[in-house]
């Protein structure tokens, strides 16, 4: 946050901060009910003022921050931006953070005993790390993506927001048309592969809340 607070320009329009802070406040109360735990965790949001950035995230802690691009990029509703917001509260609910550090570590351990094992040959490194990467740290980050999407549509929904809106939140995001590798050198599932899914869930999540009755918003703090 700090390094955001110097390095980044945070947003002063005072009307997307209140729409971010009702959406987002209404997701982190499902979150809440569902996550007990999370009820201690200090909820706040940062909105960095960068048009060309499509990003936002969320820490275990409950620490957020949303760019203005999501906006501004992809013209988004109330409801495809609970689902982004669902989809990264849910990565710090499964503590996806801390498992892809822990991958990180064996991985670094795997090509340190590659490395004295090859005489330190770069060649032999190099292929490690690739193989590495590929192996272990690619599929479990498509799969805690997959899981991302599922529990993070579902808090949406329970939120009070279309699920439908996953859907068309991706149809946007692959409009984009920014280069992507093939699917199983990505860390995230294709777009195509992922509306799919996440269209198949739809029926099973209008269930959870069949009215749409909007839950009522967590008071989170504005970071600036």
């Amino acid at each position: 946050m700090e390094t955001i607070r110097e390095e980044e320009k945070l947003s002063k329009d005072r009307a997307l901060e209140a729409r971010i802070r009702r959406i987002a406040g209404r997701v982190v109360t499902a979150a809440v009910e569902d996550f007990p735990r999370s009820a201690g965790w200090e909820w706040s949001v940062v909105v960095v003022d960068d048009d060309e950035t499509v990003n936002a995230w969320c820490m275990a802690g409950g620490r957020m921050a949303a760019y203005t691009g999501l906006f501004e990029q992809l013209k988004l509703t109330d409801a495809e931006f609970a689902q982004i917001m669902g989809h990264e509260i849910s990565h710090a609910l499964a503590n996806h953070t801390a498992e892809r550090m822990s991958r990180a570590m064996a991985i670094q351990l795997g090509l340190i005993a590659v490395s004295a094992a090859t005489d330190q040959s770069q060649s032999a490194s190099q292929g490690a790390e690739l193989l590495a990467q590929v192996a272990l740290e690619l599929p479990n980050s498509r799969t805690a993506e997959r899981e991302a999407d599922r529990l993070g549509m579902r808090l949406a929904t329970q939120a009070g927001y279309d699920p439908e809106a996953a859907v068309t939140l991706w149809q946007k995001m692959a409009s984009l048309g920014d280069d992507r590798p093939p699917a199983f050198l990505s860390t995230h599932p294709a777009p195509n592969d992922r509306q799919a899914q996440l269209n198949a869930m739809i029926p099973a999540m209008r269930a959870l809340n069949p009215t749409g009755s909007k839950l009522p918003a967590t008071n989170i703090r504005i970071a600036n």
